[in-house]
């Protein structure tokens, strides 16, 4: 009778289980669902034999900007069948239009001419569309090509390497052309062919050589049905000589820098086409040749055994002092009874009176709590999204999505923990408070947007955010997200104030002289170095995917590491503080927000190195743009980090206080 129903539990359980692989296992790298493509001939409504080529927006290494692909003067259609938009996208500055390159399946296409542009130097209009794309070539902008939901990838092989397929990179994007200096260095892509070498010229890539791999379905549809597997091509500069000719042997299409020995420019951009089928790749795993040939796995187990190896030295000292130190304060403490066996207090029991003392500013302390507890909820249900495939890179602007519906509908446990807060802190100017939570860091995060925003405007940028998307965003901020937050402190305001172990003695105790280690900025200071070991490898990844354009997919790691911070940051953040009250010092409300809230300053340090040694924007405006969203992403992880110490902290005061004999 007995066993029954724990039979049943571990059924439910196991079940439970297999069914949360499979989602693991399913939804690893979700897109689209698939599409069948088949002959022209064999068209149904299951099964299309066009393949839509769809272009994104053009990025560059070497300046924040993105631009849209008609800002290059690049050939166009006027149809305007371009799939939606999300949130996402739309804050991202993706912009994915239907271009003009008509592509049937199994229906290989040989030097296929898709249109030509002329420049006349002496008209002002078509100089300026030249001088844009020159500028474009010069800074290396790159295509971003879509075929059925793939990334169009540009294969290469790695510097250093054999020519084999394991050693190739595959590039997500792929150069509009190259150009080599006045003193005759070729610049990235130029170094891919010898004929580019022509001092101070441009090279424009204006003939694509696109593979489709495919792989045929047998036993679903039309004999002939197929799903695609990949989209790689090769991309080459060739001054045609007449339509339909692009042998490997002709010159590129070179523009001088200098063109007033010219009167027109004329560039004719052609592609070919050729499938491959391919019987030993799955359409599941057609991802996997992208994702292989990014040697991050490696460095990411050593980032996870770095960070590893930190929790443990921490765990080690804490327990330490934990189980040995603390817990013979706690037993001489409590061992007098009387006060005949009384002797004068010593160590963090001499402050009891003093270290619930409410804060200064603590209005502001209990706003900054609010948010972040905000930002912390946030980060833990994107990152279990991303871990069960959601958020995948097939899944384009999901990401952003998600974060920003997160953040609005997580108003709730903000004003509920800055109202509780304050009111423990016996604050009594409520609607200061719910009206600071509601629009002080909010408010400072939308103003250095919306500046950004203006500079992206004024460079005519593909990523400025439209107004009416702006507008959207202002109402999901106060429609959505201030309600949550007012209800949140009601309830907030309606509990009563968390009770303390002990009582708070009128009259402040005067702090003795604290030595070097123990005053308030070096302990500041050193609470963030080890947290910010813990993720500088982690982070390396993170702004190479913002900066550099390159696919970062590996949430399983950044989840563990996440966790990793947040004791980290916790364990610093003790240590510190328990160091601090055997000093006498009782000022820990701030210095526990602070010690682990310091980790974002190392995190900017480590951005303006990033910013020196690993990018080469240039540009005023480039610039600016850096600076302003890494100011955005320290602020709101400085505010992550200072809430998990506070609230670690908090914990293990009252903890500690708790567990004594106080008279």
């Amino acid at each position: 009778m007995t066993a029954a129903p724990f039979r049943s539990v571990a059924l439910v359980l196991v079940t439970f289980l297999a069914v949360t692989a499979q989602i693991c296992c399913g939804f690893y790298l979700p897109g689209l669902a698939p599409v069948s493509y088949c002959e022209k001939a064999k068209e149904t409504e299951t099964c299309k034999s066009r393949i839509d080529v769809f272009v994104n927006r053009l990025d560059s290494v070497e300046s924040v900007i993105p631009y849209e692909y008609e800002k290059f003067d690049f050939c166009t259609t006027n149809k305007r069948s371009s799939p939606t938009e999300n949130l996402g996208q739309v804050v991202f500055g993706e912009r994915i239009r239907l271009s003009p390159y008509n592509i049937s399946f199994n229906n290989p296409e040989q030097c296929k001419s898709l249109c030509k542009k002329e420049y006349k130097t002496k008209d002002k209009d078509q100089i300026k569309h030249l001088r844009f794309l020159m500028d474009g070539l010069k800074q290396n902008y790159q295509h971003h090509w879509i075929i059925d939901n793939m990334p169009v990838t540009w294969c290469y092989d790695v510097e250093g390497t054999a020519a084999s397929t394991q050693n190739k990179y595959c590039s997500p994007g792929f150069p509009i052309g190259c150009y080599v200096t006045a003193k005759k260095t070729p610049k990235d892509a130029c170094v891919i062919n010898p004929a580019y070498s022509e001092k101070d010229t441009y090279y424009v890539f204006n003939h694509v050589d696109l593979k489709i791999a495919y792989h045929p379905i047998e036993d679903e549809g039309p004999p002939t049905a197929a799903r695609l597997l990949s989209a790689k091509l090769e991309p080459r500069s060739i001054k045609h000589q007449k339509e339909g000719d692009c042998a490997e042997g002709l010159p590129p299409m070179a523009i001088p820098g200098d063109l007033s020995s010219l009167e027109t420019v004329s560039i004719l951009y052609t592609y070919s086409v050729s499938f491959e089928p391919k019987y030993d790749i799955k359409w599941a795993s057609r991802w996997d040749y992208i994702l292989d040939s990014m040697p991050h796995t490696n460095i990411q187990w050593f980032s996870i055994m770095n960070s590893l190896v930190i929790v443990l030295f921490l765990s080690g000292m804490v327990a330490m002092i934990m189980l040995r130190t603390l817990h013979k304060d706690i037993a001489r403490y409590n061992q007098i009874d009387s006060a005949e066996d009384a002797q004068e207090e010593f160590g963090w029991k001499l402050v009891h009176g003093d270290v619930f003392r409410s804060p200064r500013r603590g209005m502001m302390l209990s706003v900054l709590l609010g948010t972040g507890t905000q930002i912390f909820f946030l980060v833990f249900i994107t990152l279990v999204f991303a871990c069960l495939g959601f958020l995948s890179p097939a899944n384009r602007g999901s990401l952003m999505t998600c974060v920003l519906v997160l953040f609005v509908c997580l108003g709730t446990p903000a004003g509920y923990v800055a109202a509780r807060m304050y009111k423990t802190f016996g604050g009594e100017r409520w609607k200061t408070n719910v009206l600071m939570t509601c629009f002080f860091i909010p408010g400072i995060v939308f103003i250095d947007f919306f500046t950004l925003n203006l500079v992206l405007w004024g460079e005519g940028s593909s990523a400025a955010i439209p107004f009416t998307t702006l507008l959207a965003l202002l109402g999901l901020w106060f429609g959505v997200s201030t309600p949550l937050i007012f209800l949140g402190a009601y309830l907030g305001f309606k509990k009563r104030p968390i009770e303390y172990p002990v009582r708070t003695n009128q009259i402040p105790r005067q702090i003795p002289e604290q030595s070097f280690y123990t005053k308030p900025l070096p302990g500041i200071v050193m609470g963030g170095v080890l947290p910010f070991g813990c993720i500088f490898i982690q982070l390396f990844f993170i702004l190479n995917s913002i900066w550099s354009h390159q696919m970062y997919y590996m949430f399983g790691f950044l989840f563990l590491v996440c966790i990793i911070l947040i004791i980290t940051c916790s364990e610093a953040t003790v240590l510190l503080c328990y160091f601090h009250l055997c000093a006498e010092d009782y000022h820990w409300w701030w210095r526990s927000f602070l010690t682990s809230g310091f980790t974002a300053i190392y995190l900017f340090i480590y951005c303006i190195h990033y910013f020196v040694s690993k990018l080469t924007i240039e540009g005023i405006a480039s610039t600016v743009l850096y600076f302003g969203y890494t100011s955005i992403m320290v602020l709101l992880f400085f505010l992550f980090c200072g809430t998990v110490g506070f609230f670690a902290c908090f914990w293990f005061v009252i903890k500690i206080y708790s567990v004594v004999k106080v008279d």
